[in-house]
């Protein structure tokens, strides 16, 4: 029976010396019948007291009675910012050295762990050496003068795109004026095909002498050998536009050719006089 329980039934409960044992909530029958012998028995009363308990352990069942939060022991002194096994480790994870150092960095001296475990050992010295050996292989100047070329690389990239740019816009103009041109030249040759195609139909219809239906298969007949007779009026004076360009170009040709001829004539001729010349004595 718990200390508790024990407090609440000594509230009800009275031991006689002869043993008996009276409950102050017993029936009035039971009261009666025992009168006599209570008048007999003039011993007073004696009431249980745990005098027995020493204050420590009163204190710490005090202790546990105002826990009400029902937590474990360690998740307790955990929230009470205390060592959460102070009796000792109560798993193997507590013997580990990465646990011990831990509780020492969270609790101090009053963990109860050796300071000393805190710094690292000599293969724990070597293992970060190494560590930082493979991972870092580059001391800090090299680093600085790496991180420097990769900056100038990135600068030197960005000016050359900001040239391309600048250039591009420079010729903005000139391809605005080209792709108008280009549309233009579109837009005329779609008018010239439709102005033809307009005059192709009227002669058509002059040729039959009034008004002919588009659909008619005579019409069309007409049409198609009006557009192949301009075709090859059309050929026929590309042909005659290439030649003349040829005959232009080979005339320019042979104008050049003579051109070098007279020169190196003149020149022939310059150098004869001066050696036809006396020489001074």
């Amino acid at each position: 029976m718990s200390h508790l329980n024990r407090l609440n039934l000594l509230k009800f409960l009275a031991i006689r010396p002869n043993g008996v044992v009276l409950s102050r909530n017993c029936s009035k029958a039971v009261a009666k019948s025992d009168a006599k012998e209570a008048e007999e028995d003039s011993a007073p009363v004696v009431l249980m007291q745990d005098d027995e308990e020493d204050q420590e352990e009163r204190r710490k069942r005090l202790e546990k009675i105002r826990n009400k939060s029902r937590l474990s022991k360690a998740h307790r002194n955990f929230l009470m910012e205390q060592v959460p096994y102070p009796d000792g480790p109560e798993s193997w994870i507590h013997q580990t050295l990465k646990y011990k150092r831990g509780l020492f960095g969270k609790y101090g001296l009053a963990s109860g762990i050796d300071p000393r475990i805190c710094y690292p050992t000599a293969t724990e010295k070597a293992d970060k050496e190494e560590y930082e050996r493979v991972a870092y292989p580059f001391t800090l100047q090299e680093m600085q003068q790496a991180n420097a070329e990769s900056r100038e690389k990135k600068r030197q990239k960005i000016m050359q795109k900001e040239e391309t740019i600048a250039n591009k816009l420079s010729k903005l103009d000139t391809w605005l004026a080209d792709m108008n041109a280009r549309i233009a030249k579109k837009e005329a040759e779609a008018r010239e095909i439709k102005e033809r195609k307009e005059r192709l139909v009227e002669e058509v219809r002059r040729h039959f002498g009034y008004k002919v239906d588009p659909r008619d298969e005579k019409f069309k007949e007409m049409l198609a050998q009006k557009e192949k007779e301009d075709k090859r009026m059309r050929k026929e004076a590309r042909k005659k536009q290439r030649d003349e360009k040829v005959m232009e170009k080979f005339l320019k040709m042979e104008k050049k050719a003579e051109a070098k001829k007279a020169q190196a004539k003149e020149e022939e001729d310059s150098d004869d006089e001066n050696d036809q010349k006396p020489k001074k004595s």
